[in-house]
């Protein structure tokens, strides 16, 4: 006698879900974000392709035609003018000099400091973060008048060791809050294990520190080559007098073209020159843009 075993039917399959009206409403957050930041970068481009554009114009052409038409012709004539008949080849060198050093002792006083205030514990320690911190909320303009007769006592006005000093003294605020959060995020067992291996303070800092730190020193270093390269009020107000031409950054530089020109502008030379300015960063940003991101993020994944 054969018995036959009959399968019991699989049960329905359960009806899916409506997506969550949370999950539509982050979604077309989302969606508003993201045509927000192609319109930001678009407004942002846009001067920036005109002024290149421009650059190989000429008066003519920049005053009568459109905006952002293609040239007649691609001539680097302006780049030559800007180069040699503006100056723009000296004060482009002078910047390079300047942030360039600048740039260095902005990064080895301002990564000192950030370390020693980060990783040890001493009575005044939460007193100078507090006294470099507060240098952000100083606008740069209220410090011009004290900081002229300052360099004028000291003999440093119209040199370029006073506008140097002057660029890491404006740059170290930031550069020590910034790299203080980043030193405190980084393990404390290494450092305990370089101690009890004899290493001196010295050692630990360029030695394990230091490289523990790199993406963090590469981001607020191209902070503060790209602040200090943009810089104009500070030049302006140290670089002034007789001869002082002749020791101007590439800032004033662009300023003294459109100045001296009186009524009869340059243009074609002047956005030759504002081309000359605007390259180097980006060409700066976009070889160290993962360093930059990675920098901004350490912190936060340690």
């Amino acid at each position: 006698m054969t018995t036959s075993v009959t399968s019991a039917p699989a049960p329905a399959a359960a009806p899916t879900p409506a997506q969550p009206a949370k999950h539509r409403e982050v979604g077309v957050l989302n969606g508003i974000a993201h045509i927000a930041l192609v319109f930001w970068a678009l407004v942002t481009v846009g001067p920036l392709i005109w002024a290149v554009l421009a650059s190989f114009k000429s008066n003519t052409e920049i005053y009568l035609g459109t905006p952002f038409a293609l040239p007649e012709h691609f001539s680097f004539e302006n780049y030559a003018s800007a180069w040699q008949e503006a100056h723009i080849g000296r004060y482009f060198l002078n910047s390079v000099f300047v942030v360039s050093l600048s740039t260095a002792g902005t990064m080895l006083f301002g990564s000192m400091a950030a370390y020693v205030l980060a990783r040890y514990r001493f009575r005044g320690n939460r007193f100078i973060y507090y006294m470099f911190v507060s240098g952000l909320a100083l606008p740069t303009f209220m410090a011009i008048t004290p900081l002229f007769y300052i360099l004028n006592n000291m003999g440093l006005k119209n040199t370029f060791t006073g506008l140097i000093l002057v660029y890491i003294a404006y740059s170290l605020p930031f550069t020590v809050f910034f790299l203080a959060a980043f030193f405190k995020s980084l393990p404390h067992e290494i450092d305990e294990a370089a101690t009890m291996d004899g290493a001196s303070h010295t050692r630990k800092f360029f030695q394990i520190m230091m490289p523990m730190a790199k993406s963090g020193l590469i981001s607020i270093t191209i902070f503060n080559i790209v602040g200090q390269w943009n810089q104009y009020l500070l030049p302006v107000a140290i670089m002034q007098g007789a001869g002082a031409d002749s020791k101007w950054v590439l800032t004033q530089g662009i300023a003294s073209i459109s100045v001296q020109a009186g009524y009869h502008a340059e243009w074609d030379v002047l956005f030759a020159a504002l081309t000359l300015t605007i390259i180097p960063m980006i060409i700066v940003y976009a070889i160290f843009q993962r360093q930059i991101q990675a920098g901004l993020t350490a912190g936060a994944v340690k």
